[in-house]
């Protein structure tokens, strides 16, 4: 049985890559997606994720993250969580619940802290200065304060034909206090079932949660779809079904798998990017165009993984 792992955003290249050697080394995906995701939220520079993950409207870090067994289609999931580690890991635990599998807030606090999770300060000053520049652009200059939302989501099949999904996100940047998005949503930010494949997704949470998106992925595939046709299909429909009724459409993107290691991609913006890896394809970042419907991508040259770098990593300034 072949294995394969596709994440959005060029942000989980190296957390693809390591859970490669566990999934070459025949782990479960379900190990795979969580030590992928961890390597994500641990490093300070994704400021969507994790540690250094961008602060709400009052300065606080609120995160969002959930997991999803494609065999047993278990899910755990948690939303505004603070000042713990690796949410993954604690929607991971939660998916071993039969009740009470999704935790909001407190209530997900006092979990993670009962069942010895790691607490830490994840606002870091980076992510204070961030926060600050973004009051004084708005105020300033009429900005929108939310830009900055993009989760890493994540599907992993495994040599024994498990799959798993997991997403983690700090939210909408400069978001309100208690603000959930698609990310922790079954359904909407993740999909998977082993019998079919698994999607997951990105952008604003707000509209991706009115097509449901990802479980609409995994259900064309189980009616025939390829990955590809599938993703497509999904975000070409639910993109122009907000135009009619809303005028406008927020940015919309996915990635999927199928239990055959297919993978597909779509997307309604230009820029969008995603890391993949499969038994037989060294991890790999893509960029994405949408041209009339159809989403088509290269691979990201060398020069737009050097600019990438130097972007998020870059001395933050005040006009």
């Amino acid at each position: 049985m072949k294995w394969a792992i596709i994440a959005t955003w060029r942000m989980a290249v190296e957390g693809i890559t390591k859970a490669c050697k566990s999934l070459e080394d025949k782990a479960p995906a379900g190990d795979a997606i969580e030590e992928a995701i961890s390597m994500v939220e641990d490093y300070p520079f994704y400021k969507s994720v994790g540690y250094g993950g961008l602060p709400n409207e009052n300065g606080e870090v609120e995160l969002d993250a959930a997991y999803m067994d494609g065999d047993t289609l278990s899910i755990g999931a948690v939303a505004g969580i603070r000042d713990f580690k690796n949410p993954i890991s604690v929607a991971k635990k939660l998916s071993d619940e039969r009740f009470n599998c999704f935790l909001v807030g407190t209530g997900a606090d006092e979990y993670a802290h009962k069942n010895g999770f790691e607490r830490v300060n994840m606002l870091t000053d980076r992510a204070k200065m961030h926060y600050k520049k973004r009051v004084k652009e708005t105020v300033e200059k009429g900005l929108s304060p939310y830009d900055g939302h993009d989760t890493v989501g994540m599907i992993a099949l495994d040599a024994n034909g498990s799959m798993a999904s997991g997403t983690s996100t700090s939210g909408l940047f400069m978001k309100r206090k208690g603000r959930v998005g698609d990310s922790p949503v079954c359904g909407s930010g993740f999909y998977v079932d082993s019998e079919v494949g698994g999607a997951t997704a990105t952008g604003l949470g707000e509209d991706l949660m009115k097509g449901c998106i990802s479980y609409e992925i995994v259900r064309l595939m189980k009616e025939g779809c390829t990955p590809q046709e599938a993703a497509d299909k999904a975000v070409e429909d639910l993109n122009e079904k907000l135009i009619k009724k809303r005028k406008k459409a927020g940015d919309l993107s996915v990635v999927c798998l199928n239990n055959k290691g297919e993978f597909g991609v779509a997307t309604n913006i230009d820029g969008f990017s995603f890391s993949v890896a499969t038994d037989s394809k060294e991890p790999t970042v893509y960029v994405c165009k949408n041209v009339d419907g159809k989403t088509t991508y290269e691979v990201a040259s060398q020069e737009w993984l050097d600019a990438y770098t130097k972007r998020i990593t870059s001395p933050i300034t005040f006009d």
